[in-house]
């Protein structure tokens, strides 16, 4: 087994015995087995677009099989292990430590666990049956690697998830729904630069700070889901409903459709 996961297996059980030193090896699934949670992303997902390999996980050894400890490895090294008691319904205990490995051998262990794991379609197994005791050579890092241009509109939405888009109070207070946006060049490191509206707004209105509020751009896309691929657009863009569920990027002539949230 690759060192870096030695050391991963080795803080994980450090973790959990610490915290609950009366609870057997035993009364964890296959005796404290450390499993690579790879099946609900996978590892370049993880890796390029939440910056961490996909979850560590060790399970309680019962009927429910719960979590026991969860540990979570950044590309930096820096592993964070959360440890959950009461078999796995007590909220979870947190410690850090720190993996020695650089950046490079952290890169490739995320190579050979794509290749070997994700590639091979292993998902959620024990790290202990996976093969990565043979580092990737310089054209399979090369070739994972390019996978973050794949997740590229990923990274950019998630980097916009916490910043604020100004929304017109139409949307909220009146019920109507998002019908126009347009995206300007950010007034601050918090700002997306996108303003939302109806679409029915006149210039005084919009030009009143009174009738906007800001909102977070996560909350924006869980009100609005259908905004999802065009959040991301460059500025200068503007994007109009073309449909009840549907929007596209605005040109001469594009028909806006306005209209209220059901009741």
């Amino acid at each position: 087994m690759d060192l870096i996961l030695e050391m991963v297996d080795k803080y994980m059980h450090k973790a959990f015995s610490s915290l609950h030193p009366d609870i057997e090896w035993t009364e964890l699934e296959d005796n404290g087995a450390v499993y690579y949670m790879n099946g609900k992303n996978g590892t370049a997902f993880d890796w390029f677009v939440n910056a961490h390999f996909p979850f560590f996980y060790m399970f309680y050894n019962d009927q429910e099989q719960l979590g026991a400890a969860k540990g979570i490895l950044y590309p930096d090294g820096n592993f964070t292990v959360y440890v959950f008691g009461d078999k796995g319904h007590a909220d979870p205990e947190e410690l850090g430590f720190n993996v020695e490995a650089s950046p490079l051998e952290l890169l490739k262990l995320a190579a050979v666990l794509n290749e070997n794991a994700d590639d091979k379609k292993i998902w959620d197994s024990d790290i202990r049956k996976i093969d990565t005791d043979a580092m990737p050579d310089d054209d399979a890092v090369k070739k994972f690697i390019e996978y973050e241009e794949y997740y590229k509109p990923m990274i950019e939405r998630k980097e916009l998830w916490n910043k604020t888009a100004v929304i017109s109070k139409k949307v909220r207070t009146e019920g109507w729904k998002i019908g126009y946006g347009a995206r300007t060049e950010p007034t601050n490191d918090n700002d997306s630069g996108w303003y939302f509206g109806a679409g029915n707004e006149e210039d005084e209105y919009v030009n009143n700070v009174d009738n906007l509020e800001l909102w977070l751009i996560g909350s924006l896309l869980m009100y609005e889901p259908a905004l999802n691929e065009l959040i991301n657009s460059p500025y200068g863009t503007a994007v109009v409903r073309v449909d009840h569920d549907r929007f596209e990027i605005d040109s001469p002539g594009k028909n806006m459709l306005v209209e209220k949230r059901d009741s």
